[in-house]
């Protein structure tokens, strides 16, 4: 199975020449990849709570889905040990919607003869990704204020799956 590349080589926002459009005619991208991301509510949504937690992103970038679904995981897990399933509700704010490519170059003896170069240098469709602007939230959680300090570690660990630098933001009764 092929390697993905490294977050270094999608991480710019530069200009989306990646259009999905319903009509097949004016699409650029053929193909659009499932996203990863399992699940973007989790916890109890219907219950009131009396603090909110965001993380916010401290750069303007674009994070895969696989990173955000590893963030995802990292965070639930923290929270729903110690809170159960209702003790708390976390929402991921970003969608990932951007395509990704990749142009292929072949390596090694006899590569000149099986490459084409730059010449079709489009890409092929290699996943997608979230574009997050600075100071975009891209998680919430909304908590009791007793357990601020869980919902405070649960995010710091969710930015470290992420190639950026994020922080943490406390408000009070936000809606969702």
């Amino acid at each position: 199975m092929a390697r993905l590349r490294k977050a270094v080589a999608y991480r710019k926002l530069e200009r989306p020449y990646t259009r999905y459009s319903k009509y097949k005619k004016m699409r650029f991208v053929r193909a659009k990849p499932v996203c990863r991301v399992v699940r973007f509510d989790m916890g109890n949504a219907q219950k009131e709570f009396e603090m909110s937690l965001h993380l916010v992103s401290k750069d303007g970038l674009q994070i895969r889905d696989n990173a955000i679904e590893a963030a995802r995981q990292t965070a639930n897990r923290t929270l729903e040990k110690v809170l159960g399933k209702t003790g708390y509700h976390l929402k991921i704010r970003v969608y990932p919607h951007h395509v990704l490519r990749e142009n292929p170059l072949a390596a090694g003896a006899g590569a000149d003869r099986m490459s084409t170069g730059m010449a079709h240098s489009f890409g092929k469709v290699i996943g997608i990704s979230a574009r997050v602007k600075k100071g975009q939230t891209i998680f919430s959680v909304r908590l009791n204020k007793k357990d601020i300090m869980l919902g405070k570690q649960a995010l710091t660990r969710a930015s470290r799956k992420f190639p950026c630098a994020c922080t943490i933001l406390q408000g009070t009764k936000v809606a969702f």
